[in-house]
């Protein structure tokens, strides 16, 4: 472990994060990541002008996330590795990067004023997740885009953050929730972000390259039934390719497999219509579907906590 600490103290601490972030969900006030956001934000108005646009980008990416990773990573080394501060510094790291419980908080009630035939609510709820059009949006289309959120986000706002906390503690989960966030906000193919954010896209593909596919191979795992395990493989192996992200595609592609419903397809980006490339096989997705896709994401974060604290304690064993 880079952060000096055991593998048996990190699945402690994830479980200590993963438990204060379902317990106290996102801060009301002063969120670090919407501070972040409001620097990224600030960064961009700032640098995006004029000529040189790939560099003013990769600037910007340096000035937003490499500071804060340093001022992270010279805090835990301060600390030390004894006693409990340390171990609550790297805890309370780990809780304000993770979105396990936000991810339950936005889409829930998409799934609930649908099952109440509230379409005006569930199309407001839903605006507030996603980029695409929702204002005449259907049940399918609205639950498409919250099932697609869902498992896409549940890589990035919990399985990459645990996973490169598991190789840096803290500082390596605010790395990669920062990088994430920038690929997020500047990682668009428009006339105004394509150069400028080509930077943060590509370094996010890189961070989360391992953790997409270890997400994959999870839903994998966790489908229902040897027949739901094969069809979420198949839907990996021929469907993720056909996808511009190289880690959304597997993500995506093995949580609709898991799930059997039919994801992807057409959406409304900007007033067009954008033809996606299909996702999962099965029945069209409906409401219920939704809560499906958090129960799978929740049980996928179940068993990385599990798989962390049975290899810690396989290792303490073979080391006694």
């Amino acid at each position: 472990m880079l952060t000096g600490l055991s593998l048996g103290v990190i699945a402690l601490l994830m479980v200590a994060g993963v438990g204060l972030d379902l317990m106290l969900g996102e801060t009301r006030r002063w969120h670090p990541l919407v501070g972040f956001g409001n620097l990224a934000m600030a960064l961009e108005r700032r640098l995006n002008r004029g000529g040189q646009r790939f560099w003013r980008g990769a600037l910007a990416w340096t000035l937003a996330v490499l500071p804060l990773t340093a001022l992270a990573g010279l805090l835990v080394r301060l600390l030390g590795t004894n006693g409990a501060l340390p171990w609550m510094a790297h805890a309370i790291m780990l809780y304000f990067c993770l979105g396990l419980r936000s991810l339950r908080d936005h889409n829930l009630p998409i799934a609930d004023a649908l099952a109440q035939n509230d379409l005006p609510n569930a199309r407001l709820l839903t605006a507030r997740i996603v980029s695409r059009d929702t204002t005449s949006a259907s049940e399918i289309e609205l639950t498409k885009a919250s099932a697609e959120s869902l498992l896409e986000n549940g890589n990035d706002a919990v399985f990459g953050t645990l996973f490169w906390f598991i190789v840096a503690g803290g500082p390596g989960a605010v790395l990669f929730r920062m990088a994430n966030t920038l690929d997020a906000m500047w990682g668009y193919r428009t006339a105004r972000l394509l150069q400028f954010g080509c930077t943060a896209a590509r370094i996010d593909d890189v961070l989360n390259y391992l953790p997409a596919r270890l997400t994959a191979l999870s839903y994998v795992l966790l489908a229902s039934g040897v027949q739901a395990k094969l069809r979420a493989w198949h839907c990996w192996r021929t469907q993720a390719p056909a996808w511009s992200s190289p880690n959304a595609g597997p993500v995506m592609s093995s949580g609709a497999g898991a799930l059997g419903v039919q994801l992807g397809g057409a959406a409304i980006y900007d007033g067009e219509v954008e033809h996606r490339p299909p996702l999962g096989e099965g029945q069209p997705a409906t409401g219920t579907d939704i809560s499906r896709a958090w129960r799978l994401v929740a049980r996928t974060t179940a068993l990385w906590l599990a798989v962390a604290g049975a290899v810690a304690i396989w290792m303490e064993f073979a080391h006694a």
